[in-house]
């Protein structure tokens, strides 16, 4: 008689079997430890919110930053269980814990937040991240981004803003509030410039002129400058590209987390870019695109050369 399965198909269900297994445990794992960390986060929060001295809040921040970066650690640490990856990151030496940092990156998956966070962590400050107002009820995360002073953006839509024009420049002004609370501890601000995750679906439709990344976008980045541009000792323009290409999330749990390449380019925070006003200086804009689209062209070269193992 012949069988209803062959064994190579047996074999490939097997497999399958087990990577999801080791999905659901690594992923289980990670959970645990983030339910773990953000109580005491979320207490020592408290603390610093009810203290009037503003010393007294800036230890206790300090604290709160040893405890996330405890907590990407210990993430880092499972995740290096399931998998076997190539860590190829270029131009690490100089950076310090004791400056401030604007960190530029382009963005092809969610795996880029783990990679960043495993490849800078105790390395720079601690990464803050813009974050939707909304995911701040998002279970336990939201507790531990609230606690770790992330800045949580409200974007106003165009046909909202129509028809509540008093909101204008209100997202605005609340993200530069969030940034100030940086002032007085070193602080890597991130930035994914593009907006939104890369593929060839948006390239081709949003008319990208690069071959590898979408059109960048300076707003995020000039409201970063004019709220922290007399504390940022230097731009870090990181490039990340995946040589056998970018792997979702579900993957990385899955323990198929093989190769990426960082590249890391420190960049000056010249005078010009503190100086100018994005918003009501025309001349000022059209230079600050000029610069951010400079730096995406060459970023788009590198991703290439990298891709085609032309550059070592």
């Amino acid at each position: 008689s012949t069988p209803l399965y062959s064994s190579s198909a047996s074999d490939v269900y097997k497999r399958q079997l087990m990577r999801n297994l080791q999905g659901v445990l690594t992923l289980t794992a990670c959970t645990v430890n983030t339910v773990i960390w953000t109580t005491p986060l979320f207490l020592l929060a408290l603390v610093k919110l009810v203290l009037p001295l503003k010393s007294s809040r800036t230890a206790i921040t300090r604290w709160l930053m040893v405890l996330g970066e405890a907590w990407v650690g210990t993430n880092s640490r499972i995740f290096s269980l399931g998998n076997s990856t190539i860590w190829d990151v270029r131009g690490f030496a100089g950076l310090s814990r004791d400056k401030w940092y604007l960190l530029m990156a382009n963005h092809q998956t969610w795996v880029d937040i783990v990679a960043l966070q495993t490849i800078f962590n105790r390395r720079i400050p601690f990464l803050k991240f813009f974050i939707k107002q909304e995911l701040v009820w998002f279970p336990f995360l939201g507790v531990a981004w609230w606690a770790l002073d992330m800045p949580f953006m409200t974007r106003y839509t165009k046909s909202y803003l129509e028809a509540h024009p008093e909101k204008k420049g209100k997202d605005l002004e609340a993200t530069r509030r969030a940034c100030r609370k940086f002032r007085d501890t070193p602080t890597t601000v991130i930035n994914f410039v593009e907006g939104t995750r890369f593929t060839e679906e948006k390239r081709v439709s949003r008319g990208s002129p690069y071959s590898h990344l979408l059109k960048p976008r300076a707003g995020g980045v000039a409201l970063a400058i004019s709220s922290l541009g007399d504390r940022f000792d230097t731009v870090l323009d990181v490039t990340m590209a995946y040589p056998g290409g970018p792997i979702s999330f579900w993957d990385l749990m899955c323990g198929d987390f093989s190769h990426i390449v960082v590249d890391i380019r420190k960049r000056p925070v010249d005078a010009w870019l503190r100086d100018g006003d994005y918003e009501n200086e025309r001349v000022y804009r059209a230079a600050f695109h000029r610069w951010l689209s400079e730096i995406w062209r060459d970023k788009d070269d590198r991703i290439a050369r990298i891709l085609s193992g032309t550059e070592a």
